[in-house]
């Protein structure tokens, strides 16, 4: 069954929003996911460049994966951010224990991330694609509780998720749908361990770890690039039962914490296996390569998430004679920060059935994201 809806496109704060372009100082190209810490929340640029900031902003700062830290003193319409090296045959490289390293923080998390009841507004953002057309997005302003910013294990495995993570549904900005195969449905929608865990850094920090502890497993770690205190470090691991990953995380060497990190896991080489539609039809699925990136910022001393992507991409099936690729991601953007209690939220998301059909709460606020010209164009198609 195929079916098409759409819900609530409000256009009046994308055209009243001021918009802030950051591109590379060498070649003129946007950079998609540039971070901004503006004097009262947190936005990203779009993966055209573009981030809402008042025009008004002063003293902020943008970083970017990639580019060294720069400090706005006022604003400006386009921003260059410089690369911090043009190559990797340029650079001093240090190799970095990374067993210890990642050990270290995950052993001190409690104390060098903040780890209190805390909630956050935060912008929701997934995006589905289908053979590189984008069929699904949904853009939601919700809050966001956590207990202790980390996610607990015992409770996960439980279920206990009001534990761990509360989510308010707020405003749905933009919710369209335009493929309604069951190819890629696994017949619930209820969070599941893993997917909650996916959540908080120390889930997938510790899931990197034991990659690294398991019997044969080979890696290696690099420091590629140093800015003040904080060092860029690339690695590679190969665990004992052949999963490879690789990515980069950026350490700073004074408070002993990740700020930033990325990790791909490369799974495409992995034969296909056969599944079932939840309507019965058996196909051909092949796994694709994914990644999760995690970014922390400190605010009074204190380490706070900035951002959570989750990504996949090349997730293949042969279906009905035909292939299907798909892509997927989900973006959670923390834009404000406040403590909390430990209660939580009052009117909080049922996480045994699909969040967005929860009941919203309605707040209007200004808008922190921009769509991209592909995602406008997608959200005008009739």
């Amino acid at each position: 069954m195929k079916y098409s809806y759409l819900l609530m496109i409000l256009f009046a704060g994308l055209c009243s929003a001021q918009r802030l372009k950051v591109i590379d100082s060498e070649n003129d190209k946007a950079i998609p996911h540039a971070r901004v810490i503006l004097s009262n929340q947190v936005v990203y640029t779009n993966e055209d460049g573009f981030a809402p900031v008042s025009q008004d902003a002063r003293n902020f700062e943008i970083s970017a994966s990639g580019y060294q830290k720069k400090i706005v003193t006022a604003f400006n319409s386009r921003i260059k951010l410089t690369p911090a090296y043009k190559n990797v045959g340029e650079v001093k490289i240090v190799s970095v224990d990374i067993r210890k390293l990642l050990g270290d923080v995950s052993k001190n998390y409690h104390k060098r991330y903040y780890n209190e009841p805390s909630l956050y507004d935060v912008v929701y953002k997934e995006k589905k694609l289908d053979n590189n057309k984008l069929y699904f997005l949904v853009i939601a302003e919700t809050k966001l509780w956590s207990k202790s910013n980390h996610y607990n294990y015992k409770d996960g495995i439980r279920k206990n998720y009001d534990e761990i993570l509360q989510m308010q549904l707020n405003n749905v900005k933009y919710l369209k749908n335009v493929k309604g195969d069951s190819i890629f449905t696994t017949g619930t929608n209820e969070f599941s361990h893993e997917y909650m865990g996916n959540y908080f850094f120390n889930f997938e920090l510790n899931r990197t770890l034991n990659h690294i502890k398991s019997d044969g497993a080979k890696y290696s770690g690099k420091m590629i690039f140093e800015e003040g205190d904080e060092q860029l470090i690339k690695f590679k691991i190969k665990s004992g039962v052949g999963i490879e990953l690789e990515g980069e995380f950026k350490y700073n060497k004074t408070d002993k914490v990740i700020t930033y990190f990325e990790v791909h896991y490369v799974q495409t080489g992995y034969p296909p296996v056969r599944r079932k539609t939840v309507d019965g039809v058996e196909y051909d699925y092949q796994l694709g390569d994914a990644s999760l990136i995690f970014d922390f910022y400190k605010k009074d001393g204190m380490y706070l998430p900035a951002l959570t992507r989750f990504e996949g991409d090349k997730y293949s099936a042969f279906y009905l004679g035909k292939k299907h690729e798909r892509k997927f991601s989900r973006e959670i953007i923390y834009n404000i920060f406040e403590k909390s209690n430990k209660e939580g939220l009052s009117q909080k998301v049922d996480f045994s059935k699909n969040i967005w059909e929860n009941v919203p709460v309605k707040e209007e606020k200004e808008d922190a994201i921009l769509l991209s010209a592909d995602e406008q164009a997608f959200i005008n198609e009739k």
